[in-house]
Parts: structure tokens; C-alpha cells; sequence
């Protein structure tokens, strides 16, 4: 959690760096490299002697860009933005990934953990209220390994983890009392679905599992007096064509976890990279479909949406 003191919120990393628990956490994260499991793929290599599996990744962690973000959900941005840091590949595979060239394509370059923490820091310096880590899943070490640089240097925004969904729990127990903010997609609540469009049977059940864990952890998203997020979830739901994304399903079970979930029902889907591939999703989403997904939200009982324009969407 993020402890309050006097009116500066300091996150919880900087309590376990203290009491050196934090260090404890990157050391067995990177463990993990050894035969590597972070993810629900559990390819099981060693990516401590190079070798790669389903994400490509190796030792290093490989950082496509970083800056200041102000197209994120308001509570991110405030006024000086989120700062993001975009990590290059992904345990996903989803066709229609509209940052393809970095998830798919592999853009971006390696980077030390040295450098991921100056980077942190930069973003702090420029003002950023947080530190917005895109698609960390198969780094978490390495985050771990630059954290531990960056908090001792005085780092003290919230950390945002901000992934696809695709989760491991084991992964996630690693980042207790680490992460400020978890940021999931809920993409899908078909298997089939899922298997079609990422490549991944099992995300219905993994996604479900680590977005419980992490409200287990964090709790509800938590706002402060300035309107921006300090702790907690916050759920992004992807409103694909025809239903596709089975948005019933997901806002009952986000609402069963808690009806005070912060849900964004996201309207900016485009076809992009093999979208075109498939048929049922080779268009945006009309507006009719975009309300149905917000009218599922309602009547499952969640009552915190995020405003998202509808000026993208046409019937």
C-alpha cells in the first residue's frame, strides 16, 4: 500500500527496500530466469545463459521508448503525466495488437538495470506521478534489479503495472507490497476466443486468477484529494466487434470481486497487424456495441467508469 505522511504518499516499495526485503525480492525473481516461468507459458528456459522462449527475452530487460504519458486514464495523468516506460515483447500474441511493432516485432533496445533506473528517475525529475511499466511481465527481475537502484536514489512515485492480464499468481505474490497500482487488461471471457485471437486457451482462468490476487493485494483503486490514483486496480476492458471480447462475463466477474472496481470500457479498438485475418474483427466496434458493453458494466453492479470519448466509434 502507499503510506501517508503529512501530505506526501510514499509507496510501500520504499518500506521493503528498508528493511532490505525488497533486495529479497529481486533476488528471487531472478531465480526465476534460470528456468523461467514467469508467465502462464512457463517455458521453462534459461534465460540467465541466453536462451529464449515465448516472449523472446533474454538476461537483459529491452525498453522500446520512455516519457511522459497523457493519453492514460485521468487518475494516471494529472497534470505532469504518467511516466511510462514501453518494455519490448510480450507473453502474449494477440493478432491485433496495436503496439505490434514492439510486442511482436521485437523494437527497442537492451538496456542495464542501471539504465532502467535512471530512466525511472528521469521520469520523477520531469514531474511524471508514476512510473507506468507497459507489458512488465516477462521483466519483473529485472524491474526488481533497477527498483532497488532507483529507490535508494530516492525514487517515490507509485509504481503501475500496467499488462495484459495474462498473469502468473506466483509471479505476482513476488510483487506484494511492490506494485502501487495494477493496471490488467480483462481481455476476454471465452477460451476459444482467446485462443484465436492470443494464441492463449487458458487467459479466461489466468486473467481471473491474477486480477484476484491483485485486489487482494492492492484492494480498490484509491484517489486522492488531487484526483490522481495512489493505490489500487484499475481494470481495462478492449470492447471488440460482435462481442467477441464477451464483455457480460467480465463485468460480472469484476463486479463479483468488487462493485467499487474501477473498470475503463475502452472504445479505441482499430484493426491493426493481422486483424484483417479474421473476418469478425476486421472493423471498430459500432457505438450500439460499445453501449452494450458500458450497460453490461452498470448492471452487473460496477459504478466507477472511466469517461472514454465515443467520437471513435460510428454506428
Amino acid at each position: 500500500m502507499v503510506c501517508v505522511t503529512g501530505d506526501r504518499s510514499v509507496p510501500a516499495y520504499q518500506a521493503l527496500l528498508r528493511t532490505g526485503e525488497l533486495a529479497k525480492r529481486r533476488d528471487r525473481a531472478v531465480e526465476v530466469l534460470s528456468e523461467c516461468r514467469l508467465c502462464p507459458r512457463e517455458c521453462r528456459v534459461n534465460r540467465l545463459s541466453g536462451e529464449t522462449g515465448f516472449c523472446r527475452s533474454g538476461r537483459e530487460a529491452v525498453v522500446a521508448s520512455h516519457g511522459p504519458h497523457f493519453g492514460e486514464e485521468r487518475p494516471l495523468v494529472g497534470l505532469g503525466g504518467s511516466g511510462t516506460i514501453f518494455l519490448t515483447n510480450c507473453s502474449l500474441g494477440c493478432i491485433f495488437c496495436q503496439n505490434h511493432d514492439i510486442s511482436h516485432l521485437g523494437r527497442g533496445r537492451a538496456v542495464s538495470d542501471e539504465r532502467l533506473a535512471d530512466s525511472m528517475l528521469e521520469l520523477q525529475r520531469l514531474g511524471c506521478h508514476n512510473i507506468n511499466l507497459v507489458t512488465p511481465t516477462h521483466f519483473v527481475p529485472q524491474i526488481l534489479e533497477a527498483l532497488v537502484i532507483a529507490a535508494e536514489q530516492g525514487l517515490a512515485v507509485p509504481l503501475v503495472y500496467n499488462c495484459g492480464g495474462y498473469e502468473s499468481v506466483e509471479t505476482l505474490t513476488l510483487l506484494a507490497g511492490v506494485v502501487d497500482i495494477y493496471m490488467p487488461d480483462a481481455k476476454y471471457s471465452d477460451g476459444l476466443v482467446a485462443a484465436r485471437l492470443s494464441g492463449a486457451s487458458d487467459y479466461p482462468e489466468r486473467m481471473k486468477a491474477a486480477i484476484a490476487e491483485m485486489h487482494r493485494q492492492v484492494g480498490d483503486l484509491q484517489i486522492d484529494e488531487r484526483g490522481l490514483a495512489q493505490h489500487g486496480l484499475l481494470v481495462r476492458h478492449l470492447v471488440l466487434p460482435n462481442n467477441l471480447a464477451g464483455s457480460e462475463g467480465i463485468m460480472r466477474f469484476l463486479a463479483n470481486l468488487s462493485t467499487g472496481t474501477y473498470v475503463n470500457v475502452m472504445a479505441q479498438y482499430r484493426p491493426c497487424y493481422r486483424a484483417g485475418e479474421v473476418n469478425e474483427i476486421n472493423r471498430r466496434p459500432t457505438l450500439a456495441e460499445y453501449r452494450d458493453a458500458v450497460q453490461a458494466a452498470l448492471d452487473a453492479g460496477l459504478h466507477r467508469l472511466d469517461e472514454r470519448p465515443l467520437s471513435v466509434l460510428r454506428d
